[in-house]
C-alpha cells in the first residue's frame, strides 16, 4: 500500500524494553471529491499514525511539514481500557520512506496554489 502526505509534527524515536527502536510519526493526507449535483468539490483530510522500524537514523529528517511517500501495510491494535471498554486503532507500518522535500512551516508568506494565480507574469526570460 502507498500513501503520500505531510508530517503533522516532528517524528519521535522511541526505545522499547528490549532495546529495539521505532520511529513514530503522523501524516495528513488531503483528498477531495465532488458530490453529485454540487459544483464545489468537498475537501477532506485524513490523518494516519505511522511507525518505521527499519532505520531509526531517519528520525531527524522527519520534521513537521515534510512531504513523504510511504510504502507499507496497515496494522490493527486492539485493547481493553481500564474501564473495560474495547478500543482499537489503525497504524501504518512503513517499510520504505521517500522524502520529497522540507515543509514550509518556517515561512511567513503563504505560497499560492497555481490555480489561484490569475495575473499574467510579464518578466519571463524569453
Amino acid at each position: 500500500m502507498e500513501i503520500t502526505g505531510r508530517l503533522t509534527a516532528d517524528a519521535k524515536l522511541n526505545t522499547l524494553k528490549d532495546e529495539r527502536k521505532v520511529v513514530n510519526f503522523s501524516i495528513a493526507v488531503n483528498d477531495s471529491y465532488k458530490p453529485k449535483g454540487i459544483e464545489q468539490p468537498v475537501k477532506i483530510t485524513n490523518y494516519f499514525n505511522c511507525s518505521y522500524w527499519i532505520n531509526p537514523a531517519i528520525a531527524p529528517y522527519l520534521t513537521k511539514g515534510t512531504l513523504v511517500e510511504l510504502y507499507g501495510r496497515i496494522g490493527v491494535n486492539a485493547w481493553t481500557n481500564s474501564e473495560g471498554e474495547a478500543k482499537a486503532s489503525l497504524n501504518f507500518h512503513a517499510n520504505n520512506i521517500k522524502l520529497h522535500g522540507k515543509g514550509n512551516a518556517e515561512k511567513k508568506e503563504r505560497i499560492p496554489d497555481a490555480a489561484e494565480i490569475t495575473q499574467p507574469i510579464d518578466d519571463l526570460p524569453f
